[in-house]
Protein backbone atom coordinates (compact mmCIF):
# COMPACT_ATOMS: atom_id res chain seq x y z
CA UNK A 1 0.00 0.00 0.00
CA UNK A 2 1.25 3.58 -0.71
CA UNK A 3 -0.36 6.31 0.94
CA UNK A 4 0.11 10.17 -0.47
CA UNK A 5 -0.27 12.59 2.46
CA UNK A 6 -0.88 16.10 1.13
CA UNK A 7 -1.28 18.85 3.41
CA UNK A 8 -0.93 22.89 2.91
CA UNK A 9 2.36 23.28 5.20
CA UNK A 10 5.17 21.21 5.87
CA UNK A 11 5.52 22.13 9.52
CA UNK A 12 1.97 20.73 9.35
CA UNK A 13 2.69 17.10 8.19
CA UNK A 14 6.14 17.12 10.36
CA UNK A 15 4.11 18.56 13.40
CA UNK A 16 0.53 16.63 13.53
CA UNK A 17 0.92 13.78 11.20
CA UNK A 18 4.56 12.63 11.27
CA UNK A 19 3.08 10.25 13.71
CA UNK A 20 0.56 8.92 11.61
CA UNK A 21 2.95 7.87 8.83
CA UNK A 22 5.05 6.15 11.11
CA UNK A 23 2.03 4.11 12.23
CA UNK A 24 1.10 3.53 8.69
CA UNK A 25 4.74 2.09 8.05
CA UNK A 26 4.94 -0.16 10.76
CA UNK A 27 1.93 -1.93 9.05
CA UNK A 28 3.83 -2.33 5.94
CA UNK A 29 2.16 0.51 4.44
CA UNK A 30 4.94 3.09 2.20
CA UNK A 31 3.81 6.60 2.86
CA UNK A 32 4.85 10.21 0.81
CA UNK A 33 4.25 13.28 1.38
CA UNK A 34 3.90 16.68 -0.26
CA UNK A 35 2.94 20.42 0.55
CA UNK A 36 4.21 24.14 0.00
CA UNK A 37 8.42 24.50 -0.13
CA UNK A 38 9.67 24.91 3.77
CA UNK A 39 11.77 24.42 6.13
CA UNK A 40 9.84 21.31 7.34
CA UNK A 41 10.48 19.22 4.23
CA UNK A 42 13.87 18.23 5.10
CA UNK A 43 13.15 17.16 8.50
CA UNK A 44 10.19 14.90 6.94
CA UNK A 45 12.56 13.27 5.06
CA UNK A 46 15.33 12.52 7.62
CA UNK A 47 12.41 10.69 9.42
CA UNK A 48 12.62 8.31 5.97
CA UNK A 49 9.89 9.71 3.94
CA UNK A 50 10.00 10.81 0.75
CA UNK A 51 8.40 14.64 0.59
CA UNK A 52 7.38 16.58 -2.81
CA UNK A 53 7.49 20.44 -2.58
CA UNK A 54 4.96 22.04 -3.94
CA UNK A 55 4.26 25.58 -5.38
CA UNK A 56 1.42 26.65 -3.61
CA UNK A 57 0.03 29.97 -2.29
CA UNK A 58 -2.51 29.44 0.46
CA UNK A 59 -4.05 32.57 -0.18
CA UNK A 60 -3.75 32.73 -4.18
CA UNK A 61 -7.08 33.28 -6.20
CA UNK A 62 -5.27 33.47 -9.56
CA UNK A 63 -6.30 30.84 -12.39
CA UNK A 64 -2.79 30.65 -13.47
CA UNK A 65 -1.03 30.20 -10.31
CA UNK A 66 -3.93 27.60 -9.27
CA UNK A 67 -3.92 25.79 -12.15
CA UNK A 68 0.33 25.55 -12.02
CA UNK A 69 -0.46 24.32 -8.84
CA UNK A 70 -2.89 21.46 -9.95
CA UNK A 71 -0.40 20.20 -12.37
CA UNK A 72 2.07 19.73 -10.53
CA UNK A 73 0.05 17.31 -8.12
CA UNK A 74 -0.87 15.30 -10.92
CA UNK A 75 2.66 15.24 -11.58
CA UNK A 76 3.50 14.04 -8.22
CA UNK A 77 -0.01 11.45 -7.90
CA UNK A 78 1.64 10.08 -11.49
CA UNK A 79 4.42 9.20 -10.63
CA UNK A 80 4.03 8.15 -6.88
CA UNK A 81 0.73 6.33 -8.39
CA UNK A 82 -0.61 5.76 -4.94
CA UNK A 83 -3.22 3.73 -3.99
CA UNK A 84 -4.99 6.36 -2.18
CA UNK A 85 -4.39 9.64 -1.26
CA UNK A 86 -5.12 11.55 2.29
CA UNK A 87 -5.72 15.28 2.01
CA UNK A 88 -5.63 17.46 5.21
CA UNK A 89 -7.35 21.10 5.47
CA UNK A 90 -10.11 22.55 2.29
CA UNK A 91 -8.09 23.97 0.13
CA UNK A 92 -5.74 20.64 -0.06
CA UNK A 93 -8.80 18.83 0.00
CA UNK A 94 -9.95 20.13 -3.20
CA UNK A 95 -7.17 20.23 -5.12
CA UNK A 96 -5.91 16.53 -3.80
CA UNK A 97 -9.47 15.27 -4.64
CA UNK A 98 -9.66 16.95 -8.16
CA UNK A 99 -6.42 15.99 -9.25
CA UNK A 100 -7.27 11.76 -7.61
CA UNK A 101 -10.36 11.77 -9.50
CA UNK A 102 -8.95 13.02 -12.85
CA UNK A 103 -6.20 9.95 -12.23
CA UNK A 104 -8.96 7.52 -11.74
CA UNK A 105 -7.37 7.36 -7.75
CA UNK A 106 -10.56 6.52 -6.33
CA UNK A 107 -9.28 5.90 -2.30
CA UNK A 108 -9.53 9.18 -1.11
CA UNK A 109 -9.32 10.05 2.71
CA UNK A 110 -10.38 13.97 3.60
CA UNK A 111 -9.65 15.21 6.91
CA UNK A 112 -10.74 18.79 7.82
CA UNK A 113 -9.86 19.74 11.21
CA UNK A 114 -11.51 23.42 10.94
CA UNK A 115 -13.33 25.07 8.51
CA UNK A 116 -11.00 27.58 7.66
CA UNK A 117 -11.29 31.77 7.51
CA UNK A 118 -14.07 30.93 4.21
CA UNK A 119 -16.49 30.33 6.88
CA UNK A 120 -15.44 31.66 9.92
CA UNK A 121 -14.69 35.03 8.48
CA UNK A 122 -17.70 37.75 8.39
CA UNK A 123 -15.41 39.69 5.69
CA UNK A 124 -16.95 40.78 2.24
CA UNK A 125 -14.50 38.72 0.96
CA UNK A 126 -15.16 35.39 3.06
CA UNK A 127 -18.79 35.74 1.83
CA UNK A 128 -18.17 35.94 -1.96
CA UNK A 129 -16.19 32.73 -1.83
CA UNK A 130 -18.47 30.43 0.37
CA UNK A 131 -20.75 29.50 -2.37
CA UNK A 132 -17.81 28.62 -4.93
CA UNK A 133 -16.04 26.70 -2.18
CA UNK A 134 -19.20 24.90 -1.13
CA UNK A 135 -19.09 23.42 -4.35
CA UNK A 136 -16.26 22.43 -5.12
CA UNK A 137 -16.39 20.39 -1.74
CA UNK A 138 -19.47 18.85 -2.69
CA UNK A 139 -17.41 17.97 -5.80
CA UNK A 140 -14.43 16.89 -4.24
CA UNK A 141 -15.92 14.76 -1.32
CA UNK A 142 -18.11 12.73 -3.66
CA UNK A 143 -17.73 9.30 -4.90
CA UNK A 144 -18.31 5.92 -3.09
CA UNK A 145 -14.83 5.13 -2.04
CA UNK A 146 -13.87 7.93 -0.31
CA UNK A 147 -14.39 9.20 3.31
CA UNK A 148 -14.71 12.79 5.25
CA UNK A 149 -13.06 12.82 8.85
CA UNK A 150 -14.08 15.71 10.89
CA UNK A 151 -13.20 16.58 14.46
CA UNK A 152 -16.45 17.67 16.01
CA UNK A 153 -19.93 17.24 16.17
CA UNK A 154 -20.27 20.60 15.11
CA UNK A 155 -18.79 20.35 12.06
CA UNK A 156 -20.68 17.02 11.26
CA UNK A 157 -23.82 18.55 11.12
CA UNK A 158 -22.81 21.74 9.64
CA UNK A 159 -21.68 19.52 6.59
CA UNK A 160 -24.42 17.48 6.62
CA UNK A 161 -26.88 20.34 6.28
CA UNK A 162 -24.79 22.35 3.86
CA UNK A 163 -25.18 19.06 1.78
CA UNK A 164 -21.81 18.66 1.02
CA UNK A 165 -21.43 15.26 1.82
CA UNK A 166 -23.57 12.03 2.32
CA UNK A 167 -23.85 11.37 6.61
CA UNK A 168 -22.90 7.56 6.08
CA UNK A 169 -19.47 8.69 4.76
CA UNK A 170 -18.24 11.48 6.88
CA UNK A 171 -16.13 9.34 10.01
CA UNK A 172 -15.98 11.49 13.26
CA UNK A 173 -12.42 11.57 14.94
CA UNK A 174 -12.21 13.60 17.95
CA UNK A 175 -8.28 15.01 16.67
CA UNK A 176 -5.18 14.25 15.30
CA UNK A 177 -4.19 13.04 18.71
CA UNK A 178 -1.27 13.89 20.82
CA UNK A 179 1.67 11.42 22.46
CA UNK A 180 0.88 11.58 25.91
CA UNK A 181 4.08 10.38 26.43
CA UNK A 182 5.88 12.91 25.57
CA UNK A 183 3.60 15.92 26.44
CA UNK A 184 2.88 14.25 30.51
CA UNK A 185 2.77 15.91 33.48
CA UNK A 186 6.16 17.18 35.09
CA UNK A 187 6.83 19.60 38.06
CA UNK A 188 7.12 23.08 37.72
CA UNK A 189 8.99 25.82 39.27
CA UNK A 190 6.32 28.08 41.27
CA UNK A 191 8.81 30.66 41.85
CA UNK A 192 7.79 33.77 40.07
CA UNK A 193 4.84 35.63 38.10
CA UNK A 194 2.09 33.44 37.91
CA UNK A 195 2.79 32.60 33.57
CA UNK A 196 -0.36 32.45 31.33
CA UNK A 197 0.48 31.18 27.90
CA UNK A 198 -1.46 31.92 24.45
CA UNK A 199 0.29 29.25 21.72
CA UNK A 200 -1.26 29.22 18.19
CA UNK A 201 -0.81 31.12 15.04
CA UNK A 202 -1.14 34.38 15.27
CA UNK A 203 -4.67 35.13 13.56
CA UNK A 204 -7.44 37.27 14.56
CA UNK A 205 -9.77 34.18 14.76
CA UNK A 206 -7.72 32.88 17.21
CA UNK A 207 -8.63 35.31 20.05
CA UNK A 208 -5.71 36.90 20.27
CA UNK A 209 -7.01 39.82 19.72
CA UNK A 210 -9.48 39.36 23.32
CA UNK A 211 -6.29 37.20 25.31
CA UNK A 212 -4.35 40.92 24.85
CA UNK A 213 -7.46 42.56 26.44
CA UNK A 214 -7.33 40.30 29.00
CA UNK A 215 -4.03 40.89 30.15
CA UNK A 216 -4.50 44.95 29.29
CA UNK A 217 -7.59 44.21 32.38
CA UNK A 218 -4.80 42.11 34.49
CA UNK A 219 -2.08 45.10 34.22
CA UNK A 220 -2.73 45.97 37.59
CA UNK A 221 -1.64 42.68 38.92
CA UNK A 222 2.05 43.37 37.13
CA UNK A 223 5.06 41.23 38.54
CA UNK A 224 1.78 38.61 39.89
CA UNK A 225 1.17 37.69 36.42
CA UNK A 226 2.76 37.44 32.98
CA UNK A 227 1.30 36.80 30.00
CA UNK A 228 3.12 35.17 27.28
CA UNK A 229 2.44 34.91 23.53
CA UNK A 230 3.98 31.72 21.32
CA UNK A 231 3.44 31.73 17.33
CA UNK A 232 4.04 33.60 14.68
CA UNK A 233 2.02 35.29 12.24
CA UNK A 234 0.87 33.33 9.45
CA UNK A 235 0.91 34.71 6.09
CA UNK A 236 -0.21 32.86 4.16
CA UNK A 237 -4.13 33.36 6.03
CA UNK A 238 -6.24 36.20 5.47
CA UNK A 239 -6.81 36.50 9.06
CA UNK A 240 -3.20 36.92 10.04
CA UNK A 241 -2.43 39.29 12.89
CA UNK A 242 0.39 42.33 11.17
CA UNK A 243 3.50 42.48 12.14
CA UNK A 244 2.83 46.12 13.50
CA UNK A 245 0.09 44.97 15.63
CA UNK A 246 2.39 42.23 17.61
CA UNK A 247 5.72 44.36 17.87
CA UNK A 248 3.67 47.58 19.44
CA UNK A 249 2.34 44.51 22.32
CA UNK A 250 5.78 43.55 22.78
CA UNK A 251 6.87 47.20 22.85
CA UNK A 252 4.48 47.90 25.53
CA UNK A 253 5.34 44.57 27.35
CA UNK A 254 1.83 43.68 27.78
CA UNK A 255 2.27 40.35 26.64
CA UNK A 256 6.13 38.85 26.32
CA UNK A 257 6.24 37.87 22.59
CA UNK A 258 8.72 34.15 22.03
CA UNK A 259 7.66 33.97 18.75
CA UNK A 260 8.10 30.24 17.20
CA UNK A 261 9.09 27.76 19.52
CA UNK A 262 10.11 24.55 18.72
CA UNK A 263 10.01 22.50 21.61
CA UNK A 264 6.31 23.11 23.29
CA UNK A 265 6.91 20.09 26.20
CA UNK A 266 9.59 22.68 27.66
CA UNK A 267 7.77 26.03 27.67
CA UNK A 268 4.72 24.23 29.12
CA UNK A 269 7.15 23.07 31.88
CA UNK A 270 7.39 26.63 32.94
CA UNK A 271 3.19 27.97 32.72
CA UNK A 272 0.69 27.95 35.23
CA UNK A 273 -2.39 28.30 32.50
CA UNK A 274 -2.88 27.39 28.57
CA UNK A 275 -5.46 29.69 26.93
CA UNK A 276 -6.96 29.78 23.82
CA UNK A 277 -9.92 32.26 23.13
CA UNK A 278 -10.62 31.03 19.65
CA UNK A 279 -13.83 31.67 17.55
CA UNK A 280 -14.10 27.94 16.09
CA UNK A 281 -11.89 25.48 16.02
CA UNK A 282 -11.71 21.36 14.50
CA UNK A 283 -10.05 20.05 18.19
CA UNK A 284 -7.43 22.50 19.16
CA UNK A 285 -4.05 20.67 19.79
CA UNK A 286 -2.26 23.05 21.65
CA UNK A 287 -4.99 22.62 24.51
CA UNK A 288 -4.58 18.80 24.72
CA UNK A 289 -1.30 18.90 24.69
CA UNK A 290 -1.65 21.25 27.67
CA UNK A 291 -4.18 19.60 29.17
CA UNK A 292 -1.87 16.63 28.63
CA UNK A 293 0.53 18.06 30.72
CA UNK A 294 -1.75 18.41 33.82
CA UNK A 295 -2.17 22.13 33.13
CA UNK A 296 -5.31 24.09 33.87
CA UNK A 297 -6.97 25.71 30.32
CA UNK A 298 -9.47 28.17 29.49
CA UNK A 299 -11.04 28.48 26.10
CA UNK A 300 -14.35 29.94 24.59
CA UNK A 301 -17.63 27.79 24.41
CA UNK A 302 -16.92 27.04 20.61
CA UNK A 303 -17.40 24.79 18.34
CA UNK A 304 -13.94 22.33 18.91
CA UNK A 305 -12.93 24.23 21.75
CA UNK A 306 -15.48 23.26 24.17
CA UNK A 307 -14.71 19.33 23.28
CA UNK A 308 -11.34 19.94 25.27
CA UNK A 309 -12.77 21.60 28.07
CA UNK A 310 -15.40 20.33 30.75
CA UNK A 311 -16.02 23.83 32.16
CA UNK A 312 -15.17 23.59 36.06
CA UNK A 313 -13.98 19.98 35.93
CA UNK A 314 -10.46 20.48 34.19
CA UNK A 315 -10.93 24.09 32.91
CA UNK A 316 -13.43 27.22 31.91
CA UNK A 317 -15.25 27.76 29.06
CA UNK A 318 -16.01 31.17 28.48
CA UNK A 319 -18.39 33.64 25.79
CA UNK A 320 -16.36 33.93 22.29
CA UNK A 321 -15.56 37.75 22.56
CA UNK A 322 -16.18 38.16 26.27
CA UNK A 323 -12.25 39.61 27.37
CA UNK A 324 -13.70 40.67 30.71
CA UNK A 325 -15.31 36.88 31.15
CA UNK A 326 -11.88 35.77 30.29
CA UNK A 327 -10.12 38.33 32.45
CA UNK A 328 -11.82 37.19 35.65
CA UNK A 329 -11.48 33.83 34.94
CA UNK A 330 -7.54 34.35 35.13
CA UNK A 331 -7.95 36.05 37.79
CA UNK A 332 -9.38 33.77 39.68
CA UNK A 333 -6.97 31.00 38.97
CA UNK A 334 -4.10 33.16 39.80
CA UNK A 335 -5.43 32.71 43.18
CA UNK A 336 -6.91 29.20 43.50
CA UNK A 337 -3.11 26.90 43.10
CA UNK A 338 -5.45 24.03 44.34
CA UNK A 339 -8.23 24.50 41.80
CA UNK A 340 -5.07 24.57 39.04
CA UNK A 341 -3.91 21.17 40.62
CA UNK A 342 -7.36 19.77 40.06
CA UNK A 343 -8.44 21.01 37.11
CA UNK A 344 -4.69 19.86 35.56
CA UNK A 345 -5.02 16.29 36.78
CA UNK A 346 -8.73 16.21 35.54
CA UNK A 347 -7.49 17.81 32.06
CA UNK A 348 -4.45 14.75 31.72
CA UNK A 349 -6.88 12.08 32.79
CA UNK A 350 -9.37 13.50 29.79
CA UNK A 351 -6.78 13.06 27.37
CA UNK A 352 -6.04 9.67 28.42
CA UNK A 353 -8.97 8.63 27.88
CA UNK A 354 -10.21 10.65 24.47
CA UNK A 355 -7.57 12.04 22.65
CA UNK A 356 -4.57 9.68 23.16
CA UNK A 357 -2.71 9.36 19.82
CA UNK A 358 -2.62 5.73 19.21
CA UNK A 359 -6.21 5.74 19.78
CA UNK A 360 -6.32 8.36 16.87
CA UNK A 361 -4.13 6.05 14.89
CA UNK A 362 -6.12 3.11 14.95
CA UNK A 363 -9.61 4.69 14.06
CA UNK A 364 -7.35 6.57 11.45
CA UNK A 365 -6.78 3.21 10.13
CA UNK A 366 -9.98 1.62 10.58
CA UNK A 367 -11.24 3.79 7.90
CA UNK A 368 -8.30 3.36 5.59
CA UNK A 369 -9.10 -0.61 6.50
CA UNK A 370 -12.61 0.42 5.11
CA UNK A 371 -11.38 1.08 2.13
CA UNK A 372 -10.35 -2.49 1.18
CA UNK A 373 -6.51 -0.70 1.53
Amino acid sequence: MKVLFFANTDWYLYNFRLGLARFLRERGAEVVMMSPYGAYGPRIEAAGFHWSPLPMDRRSLNLVGELTLLRRILEVCRSEQPDVIHNFTIKCVVHGSLAARWLGIGRRINAVTGLGHVFISDSPRARLLRPPVRSLLRLALGGAESRLILQNSDDVRLFSQLGLVEDERIRLIGSSGVDTIRFAPSERDRKGPFRVLFAARLLWEKGIRKYVDAAERLGSRVGEVEFLLAGVSDQGNPSAVPEGDIARWDKTGVVKILGHVDDMTRLMRTVDLVVLPSYREGVPRGLIEAAAMGLPVITTDAPGCRKVVDDGVNGFLVPVGDAAALSDKIEYLLKAPDVCRRFGAAGRRKVLEEFDERMVFRKTYAVYRELGI
